[in-house]
């Protein structure tokens, strides 16, 4: 049974948030079993130290192991300083990394067949996939996904089981998701409620997982620790409630599109991997021909752990399906990315590639590397933000990242 409290329109106090919490897991058989908090990493807005503390203080002395697993998915690992300030150190909680790099991490639940990756995903893909997760998980007998949820590119809202996959996956299941996604294209999925064709894959993998699983999915205010909402509940459910709440928080319209939009990147996102959702986000109402600059001066780098994007450039989901043969050998999950970043398009051998609008950085990544990954220039030096503003054709977004734009109607 899925519990929920709060709503679009209100902010939880800490106390409400937290007797909530303790209340949820009081009324679970967790006494004398280990436990596993499947949390996300920094690149998420949460308030996860509170919601970290409240279910440790549900737990201590109850449970015979606390695990903070964090979920990385493929980003760059969390230093020590930033674990010690992501995640509070409390008696008896050991904290993780979840150490995508390494292969010893990783068991295997079994595999999900071509012909079923082929009924889930609509027969986009035939491929079958060996589901491989964070030992971790599986060596808890309860696993608890701690975490926000955002409207989301790859399977149209964050939280729940993406937690588990792609968040504590093999690069493989990762890979097959994400490619999934960009052949449905950002565009189409982000901010799709419901179970899409990703959700699905990603569904099917989890109830491979063979312990309890339970979420606590929070919607957080974007750029803040402020709650609207915490649902409780096995991961499917926990997350429907979560995500009906992020639709009508996380979710701005237009009536009309824009000639521009100048997206302003938080710190929290330090290269081009993650920062890329500043362009996801406003894509839906960006007019034909127009221009996403995306406005991050700490960002100096594209990808520190995934050097292959630099090589191939951002191109449109045409360019690689019309050339297969040329990039099939890649990491699925890199092409994807390059696709999500550089938006709808066409591309045929006549014609060329033909993407529907500009995508211009303005970081501290050099203008070389820049032009050479496909995408367009601007000195961020240069870049004066109350003069966007004033233009009537530019839609500026602070914090961008986290909250969708989408046309009306």
């Amino acid at each position: 049974m899925t519990h929920r409290i709060g709503g679009p329109h209100g902010v939880l106090s800490d106390e409400r948030a937290a007797d909530f919490v303790a209340a949820r897991l009081a009324a679970e058989d967790l006494d004398g079993r280990s436990v596993c908090l499947v949390v996300p990493d920094g690149t998420r807005s949460c308030p996860l130290p509170l919601l970290v503390r409240a279910v440790h203080a549900a737990l201590h002395g109850r449970v015979s192991r606390l695990t903070v697993l964090v979920a990385l998915g493929t980003h760059a690992p969390m230093s020590d300083a930033e674990l010690a300030a992501h995640v509070p150190a409390l008696p008896g909680m050991t904290v993780l990394n979840h150490a995508w790099w390494e292969p010893s991490t990783f068991v295997s639940l079994g595999v999900i067949g071509a012909a079923r990756v082929g009924a889930l995903s609509g027969g986009l893909l035939h491929r079958e996939v060996d589901v491989r997760i964070n030992r971790a998980v599986v060596e808890h007998d309860v696993a608890l996904v701690v975490g926000p949820v955002f409207p989301h590119e790859v399977v149209g809202f964050s939280g729940g089981n993406k937690y588990f996959f792609p968040g504590v996956a093999h690069a493989d299941v990762i890979d097959l998701s994400h490619w999934l996604g960009a052949l449905i294209t950002s565009a189409d999925i982000i901010g799709t409620r419901g179970v899409t064709p990703v959700r699905a894959l990603i569904d099917e993998a989890a109830a491979l997982i063979p312990g309890r699983r339970f979420a606590l999915c929070a919607v957080v205010a974007s750029g803040s620790g402020d709650l609207h909402s915490l649902a409780f509940g096995p991961p499917e459910e926990a997350w429907a409630a979560a995500a009906e709440v992020s639709a009508g928080v996380h979710v701005r319209y237009l009536d009309a599109p824009v000639r521009r939009v100048l997206s302003v990147l938080p710190a929290k996102y330090d290269d081009m991997w993650t920062a890329a959702k500043g362009f996801y986000k406003v894509e839906p109402v960006v007019a034909d021909g127009g221009q996403v600059v995306l406005y991050a001066p700490h960002v100096r780098t594209i990808s520190a752990m995934h050097p292959e994007i630099e090589e191939i450039g951002y191109h449109c989901r045409d360019y690689f399906t019309e050339q297969w043969d040329r990039f099939r050998h890649l990491p699925w999950g890199v092409l994807a990315h390059s696709t999500h970043l550089r938006g709808a398009g066409t591309y045929d051998a006549e014609h060329g590639e033909r993407c529907r609008v500009t995508v211009t950085l303005a970081t501290g990544i050099p203008e070389d590397v820049v032009r050479r990954a496909n995408l367009d220039h601007l000195d961020p030096a240069g870049v004066d933000v109350d003069a966007f503003a004033a233009d009537p054709g530019t839609l500026v977004v602070p914090q961008a990242g986290e909250v969708l734009y989408r046309l009306r109607g």
